[in-house]
């Protein structure tokens, strides 16, 4: 986690509908940093900068600097909301993180030798299933995202969640559910009119 992120912001005194619609019109999206034993602070940030920050992937899954007038806070972007028809934020929900405080944050996934898959070779078709996985780790900890290596996939074949390797530190928080490490996150589906072929092939071989 080599780049950090700074959101500054600046505090607002107050809260609700009608506050956060006048924060939005002077062009700043409304904000709230909360968590970490200490009291919620309502925020304004500005726009333009959050929407740089955004163009980042990165972002959703680094530990934030999060300056408020001068004084800066640790934390993490729990929570975005957007606009549904334009591009414009409307909301966005910051949390406090501890040093040697665990949290749990949904990482993105990478997906790497796709190209050179067996069974993409072979004419398959590279499906995947799951985009980004829930984790728990410490703030320090954090992964930027996880990779899962495709390469060695034939025809058929999937990987499932019990077969991605992440760092001893972090916890994928599905597999501490019933059947978490059978969830298949990628498949090689056999390529189109595959099975079509099959069955010709089997009604002429009986004629």
């Amino acid at each position: 986690m080599s780049d950090v992120f700074e959101f500054v912001a600046e505090k607002r005194s107050k809260s609700g509908k009608s506050a956060a619609r006048a924060i939005r019109r002077e062009g700043k999206v409304p904000a709230v940093l909360y968590g970490g034993g200490q009291a919620a602070e309502n925020l304004a940030l500005n726009h333009t900068e959050v929407l740089k920050h955004l163009e980042h992937e990165a972002v959703f899954s680094h530990i934030l600097d999060i300056n408020i007038d001068g004084q800066v806070s640790k934390g993490v972007l729990k929570d975005l909301q957007r606009h549904p028809s334009k591009r414009k934020i409307i909301h966005m929900d910051f949390m406090r993180v501890q040093v040697g405080e665990t949290i749990r944050m949904h990482v993105p996934l990478h997906f790497t030798g796709a190209e050179t898959a067996v069974g993409v070779k072979a004419g398959g078709i590279l499906m995947t299933n799951v985009t980004d996985v829930e984790v728990d780790c410490l703030p320090a900890d954090l992964p930027e995202y996880i990779e899962v290596d495709v390469s060695g996939l034939g025809v058929g074949e999937s990987l499932h969640l019990g077969d991605i390797a992440v760092p001893g530190s972090v916890q994928l928080v599905e597999m501490g559910h019933e059947e978490g490490a059978d969830l298949a996150v990628v498949t090689i589906a056999a390529p189109k009119g595959a099975a079509t072929t099959a069955s010709e092939e089997e009604v002429e071989s009986e004629d």
